[in-house]
């Protein structure tokens, strides 16, 4: 039996969560039963109300607000738990058109992907100005350069994920996870594919992109952080082959002066070729004890994915059980997920 799993990180969504459940399927070709999964993050509304008033199967709490990537982070592993074949992420605030979901899975469904990230229109979408429109183009540009991936819309937060893809993913980023879950899976040689998608009318204001510099700042942060985590060798080598060659340069240019006999007025120059080629040998070192630990933490990884196997593999908690304890529910990478909820009771159905 094949399970598909909805999930929808939500903060304070009382307003446009049941417009966006409202639109959710229940019933998918190629797929046996279709779930879903509110992971509500310290929401102080009405937000955990909609979601049972809708018929929500599972109810993710966090005691306090975490941030999106964490709720992402919870909600796939509390989608595990549940028994998910597949995992479809979406946005509280009815983004992205439900109606393409059977287009989002496909790939995984026919074998042809792992991970599937929708591709907006974005020279369609009204509420993107010019420059946003140019950036959104310049950051998948990037993003798909540093993660050797095909992704057209790194931002995009509609996302379809298989069960062992979903199994290999951590984010360590409390911002977001779009960009850093790209990163990871073309790090780790997850398949992954775009499909275009389309977007609903706007509800409410983006959250992430409070103001454009500040969006830029973070998501170049983001980046530069990740591919450090998962190329440390790699980044510290080009860094320590750039102050070995301004090493060489400048050791050249006091061998020149040298030759000339005014080497006395250039001792500057010989301390700067000395103290870059230093440079270059700790950044090299630097490199080396990063890969180390980069070794060490895909193996915790390969652990953390052998355990969440084996706990998944129970299968979800039955309706009528209530409330799942934190006991009984694998933990989350935030470890502050409070209870996974099954409605005992689903309205219309």
């Amino acid at each position: 039996m094949k399970k598909l799993i909805i999930q929808i990180p939500s903060y304070n969504e009382d307003r446009t969560l049941g417009v966006t459940l409202s639109a959710l399927p229940r019933e998918l070709s190629g797929i046996d039963r279709v779930e879903w999964l509110v992971i509500d993050d310290g929401s102080r509304d009405r937000t955990v109300e909609i979601a049972r008033e809708h018929g929500v199967d599972h109810i993710v709490r966090h005691p306090r607000n975490l941030g999106l990537a964490r709720a992402f982070m919870t909600g796939l592993e509390a989608s595990l738990l549940a028994g998910a074949d597949i995992i479809v992420n979406t946005d509280a605030d009815n983004q992205y058109n439900a109606e393409d979901i059977p287009k989002l899975i496909r790939p995984i469904v026919d074998g042809e992907a792992e991970m599937v990230v929708g591709d907006r229109p974005i020279e369609d979408i009204e509420d993107f100005s010019i420059l946003k429109r140019a950036l959104q183009r310049l950051g998948s540009w990037v993003l798909r350069k540093v993660s050797g991936t095909p992704v057209r819309d790194a931002p995009s937060g509609f996302r379809a994920i298989s069960r062992s893809a979903a199994q290999r993913l951590v984010v360590f980023n409390s911002y977001t996870y779009t960009l850093e879950t790209i990163i990871q899976a073309g790090k780790n040689g997850i398949a992954v594919v775009s499909v275009p998608i389309r977007t609903n009318k706007k509800l409410r204001d983006s959250r992430l992109v409070r103001s454009i510099p500040s969006y830029v700042v973070r998501s170049v942060e983001t980046i530069l952080r990740i591919y450090i985590i998962y190329s440390p060798f790699k980044f510290f080598l080009t860094l320590s082959g750039i102050s070995l060659l301004a090493s060489l340069g400048f050791g050249v240019g006091f061998l020149y002066f040298y030759s000339v006999g005014r080497e006395d007025t250039h001792i500057p120059t010989l301390l700067a070729a000395g103290i870059l080629f230093l440079l270059a040998f700790f950044l090299l070192v630097m490199g080396i004890l990063a890969d180390l630990l980069a070794i060490n933490r895909k193996l915790l990884e390969d652990i953390r994915r052998r355990l969440l196997r084996l706990e998944g593999g129970v299968g979800p908690a039955p309706p009528e059980t209530g409330t799942l304890s934190r006991q009984d529910a694998a933990p989350t990478s935030s470890g502050c997920g409070k209870n996974l909820q099954s409605p005992k009771k689903r309205p219309g159905g």
